[in-house]
């Protein structure tokens, strides 16, 4: 399956025209890593669709139809953007807990620990009753039932994932439960006025998504990533997040590019309401809690969309909004692990261990489809009117990218060059220093996706919303 066969069947999802696929073209061969799945076509697919849905919102402004072009070693780059930071000359530090992986239970079973945030490291430490080594944990794990440790730790609110064939995954009742769910929910929940994107002046020229104003309420990489996308194309992203909640500073410096950021800690009521007054005047509030978990702080869809008629609320979890496991922590590791990803990448390398993907490919096609929804549901209400929601999960891309052909394992791949890589950085000043990252993959010939902001130290912008541009 080709990147242009995987874009065409993405813009029919969201029902664009086959026509406007003519304006977009990809570059560069070998765009292939070592691994059994086509990551590689996924990655630039992903990043294309968004890109052409910007170009249309574009058109629906008054725009002209524009060329775009999607390098494939590029989009394999910012699939890996986070190990391609550097600050001041220096790579950023490795953001992986030293007691993060993969062990091997009593019972022969694989298990995969998440232990990057302190608190899921010393939940996890407690459950083992033993140091923070390696060798400690291991030997802890080897007197538990790989499947029993899991549902444990889960039960705790921990971090972890048995590694499951791909056939035990689709037996499971998870995954059974988000089989029928779309790759990407977009539905109307709300009546609400029409509110067309302002149309471009000549006199003060507007991008796709000039005057769009985003709440990213998000850590980590994969709903951080769809705002950073929305950001590239014009829109006023505001992070939110609270100085109490642990962070992975490479992810933040890396996906905080072109956003803004502030505190608000919605544990007090001053809090809450300053959360509220940015809601009532913003476009998108992006949101990658567990299912359930912001609605009891009181910003449930329902309550949002009461207060501002016309929001699109966007929901990004691990495993999905329905089934036994909705309310389960997960990152793409564990994704990988429990649907039979890791396991398929271990057998194919010949290891007795779990394998992975070349990069945390759910994390970053999951942030691109979410920000390609997004778009789509701002055009729709430009329309229709009405609140709109829009629901994706590691897990679904998880198995959109399972239902693809597979490849031998090292069929086409090439591993990037530092010459490559060179020619994807960017240079900015930020609060951090100086800093290289990977630039936007897309090149659009009327509306260039940049990064207009250098990354925010934390907290650092008040909780106010920019005058519409």
């Amino acid at each position: 399956m080709s990147a242009e066969t995987l874009l065409a069947s993405l813009w029919q999802m969201g029902g664009g025209q086959p026509e406007a696929l003519q304006q977009l073209t990809f570059s560069s061969d070998s765009a292939q890593l070592p691994s059994t799945f086509p990551v590689g076509d996924a990655a630039s697919a992903s990043i294309a669709v968004q890109a052409l849905m910007a170009a249309q919102l574009w058109q629906d402004r008054g725009g002209a139809e524009q060329k775009i072009t999607v390098d494939r070693r590029h989009a394999l780059a910012m699939f890996k953007s986070d190990r391609y930071l550097s600050i001041n000359g220096k790579p950023a530090d490795d953001p992986w807990s030293k007691i993060a992986g993969y062990y091997q239970a009593g019972d022969g079973r694989w298990i995969q620990l998440h232990t990057n945030f302190p608190h899921h490291r010393d939940g996890v430490l407690a459950i083992l009753q033993c140091a923070e080594e390696r060798t400690a944990v291991a030997k802890a794990i080897a007197g538990w039932q790989a499947a029993e440790l899991e549902q444990v730790l889960a039960d705790a609110d921990m971090c972890a994932a048995m590694i499951r064939t791909e056939q035990e995954w689709h037996a499971h009742r998870q995954a059974q439960a988000i089989a029928e769910l779309p790759l990407l929910e977009i539905r109307k929940i709300a009546d609400g006025p029409v509110i067309p994107l302002s149309r471009n002046d000549r006199q003060r020229p507007l991008r796709p998504l000039s005057g769009v104003r985003v709440l990213d309420l998000s850590r980590v990489i994969a709903a951080p990533v769809g705002a950073r996308t929305l950001a590239q194309h014009g829109a006023d992203v505001l992070a939110v997040g609270a100085a109490h909640l642990p962070n992975i500073m490479p992810l933040v410096v890396d996906t905080g590019r072109g956003k803004r950021s502030t505190q608000l800690d919605l544990r007090d009521a001053e809090g809450r309401k300053q959360l509220h007054e940015l809601i009532c005047g913003a476009d998108v509030f992006m949101q990658a809690y567990r299912p359930g978990a912001i609605a009891e702080l009181g910003f449930s869809v329902e309550e949002l969309c009461a207060l501002n008629p016309g929001l699109i609320h966007v929901s990004l979890s691990a495993y999905g909004h329905v089934g036994p496991w909705a309310y389960r922590r997960g990152f793409d590791s564990l994704v990988q692990s429990a649907s039979g990803i890791a396991d398929t990448e271990g057998r194919a390398a010949g290891n007795a261990a779990p394998g992975k993907l070349p990069f945390q490919a759910l994390d970053h096609a999951t942030g691109y489809l979410l920000a390609y929804a997004t778009m789509l549901a701002l055009q729709k209400r430009s329309i229709e009117g009405g609140s709109w929601q829009v629901r994706v999960s590691l897990a679904q891309t998880g198995r959109w990218l399972q239902a693809m052909s597979r490849r031998g394992l090292h069929e086409d791949a090439a591993e990037l060059r530092p010459d490559e890589i060179a020619s994807f950085l960017q240079r900015s000043s930020s609060g951090f220093g100086e800093m290289q990252a990977i630039a936007p993959v897309e090149k659009m010939s009327l509306t260039p996706a940049r990064l207009d902001l250098p990354a925010p130290i934390l907290g650092q912008h008040a909780p106010i919303w920019l005058p519409r541009g």
